[in-house]
């Protein structure tokens, strides 16, 4: 019999139980052996004993069909299926007047839901008991032949054993799965509010300093007080700009989120950095070729220099990225995403500097923009 009809384990599709119904015509079995019996009390008994085993079994398999998939199963259900087995097992007994050694094959069934629903300390020595069973009664029960039902019984028990274990870890797995998405919203959720706190923070200390500047200078030095409201819709923009890439998720044009993602990527590296604790001064024109130098510099420092030690120094017209490390890796032919800035570079009219250190052992990268 194929026993892989038997769900595995308290779940499987809605209709999983029209499936096991296939495999119940290894009974036909029993039901010709029954039809055949010349004895017309054991024919009606063992023909009901047969139809009320199927559809027992039946019940059982589309009463665990409609399980969550939890492991170990609800204890009400353990009960109710060790009631269906003993219904089944008392079924099976019926069959025997009539039936003889063909109704062996109904232990198969009881042996495979016994390893899908019952637990292992319970459902193992059923099994084995019942292929004690299936093994011994046609050797010692005269005209009863041994037609291989311990070995069903056994490969019954063992298959459906399996299918129950690969059911739990594949449930094992969709739940690991889904607090793996939960815990990676989670984080892209501490990504952004951190990379919010970092561009928003010093922002808006600078926007209140200024404003409070400003109104000051209203009754005291018009112009300049004109400058400094320019300058504060000048980082309003900047500002919203940046929340704006970060929430989006484009941190290659957020010149505040490289700075934080420099600092993450350093400090994984084991490499200590001084960076820049904002970015406000930088005009808006400057900031995207800013931060693609700091994410290649950072990137050639964590993958090639082998460096304890970066800086990062920002200025309104130029940035500049220094390391202690070797800088062998990428100092010949400057490498593919040293080459990609130098063309950012050229396009924007910056000049970009790359090679060794001269005041001392290491390798810098320096953007100028002409003003």
């Amino acid at each position: 019999m194929d026993v892989t009809a038997v769900k595995a384990p308290y779940g499987g599709k809605r209709y999983g139980w029209l499936f096991s119904a296939v495999w119940l015509f290894y009974l036909g079995d029993s039901v010709g052996a029954l039809w055949d019996q010349p004895d017309m009390l054991w024919r009606v008994v063992g023909l009901f004993a047969v139809v009320s085993f199927a559809a027992t079994y039946l019940f059982m398999v589309r009463m665990a069909s409609r399980l969550p998939d939890t492991a170990p199963p609800p204890l009400a259900f353990t009960v109710r299926a060790a009631l269906g087995i003993a219904l089944m097992l008392a079924l099976f007994g019926l069959q025997i007047p009539g039936a003889g050694a063909h109704a062996l094959t109904c232990l198969v069934y009881v042996a495979a839901f016994a390893m899908v629903s019952l637990p292992l300390p319970v459902a193992a020595p059923l099994a084995a008991l019942l292929v004690a069973a299936a093994e011994i009664l046609p050797a010692v029960v005269p005209g009863w032949d041994d037609n291989g039902y311990g070995l069903a019984v056994l490969l019954g028990s063992l298959a459906t054993w399996g299918i129950r274990l690969a059911g739990i870890r594949q449930n094992r797995l969709i739940a690991a799965q889904r607090e793996i998405a939960d815990l990676a919203v989670q984080n892209e959720r501490a990504r952004i509010a951190g990379d919010l706190h970092d561009i928003l923070g010093h922002s808006l200390t600078v926007v209140a300093v200024k404003a409070e500047l400003a109104q000051r200078l209203l009754d005291v030095d018009l112009d300049r007080a004109r400058r400094e409201l320019a300058d504060l819709e000048s980082l309003a923009r900047d500002a919203l700009a940046d929340v704006r890439s970060t929430a989006l998720g484009v941190r290659g044009i957020s010149l505040p989120g490289e700075i934080a993602a420099a600092r993450e990527a350093l400090a994984a590296a084991n490499v200590e950095a001084v960076l820049p604790g904002a970015a406000d001064e930088i005009p808006t024109r400057n900031r995207e070729l800013f931060a693609w130098t700091i994410r290649e510099a950072v990137t050639n420092i964590v993958r090639h220099s082998g460096a304890a030690h970066a800086t990062v120094t920002l200025h309104p017209g130029a940035v500049e990225i220094v390391d202690d490390g070797t800088g062998s890796a990428v100092v010949k032919g400057d490498g593919q995403g040293l080459a990609g800035l130098r063309r950012r570079a050229e396009a924007l009219g910056a000049k970009l500097t790359v090679g060794r250190r001269e005041d001392q052992p290491g390798f810098r990268v320096r953007v100028e923009v002409s003003s």
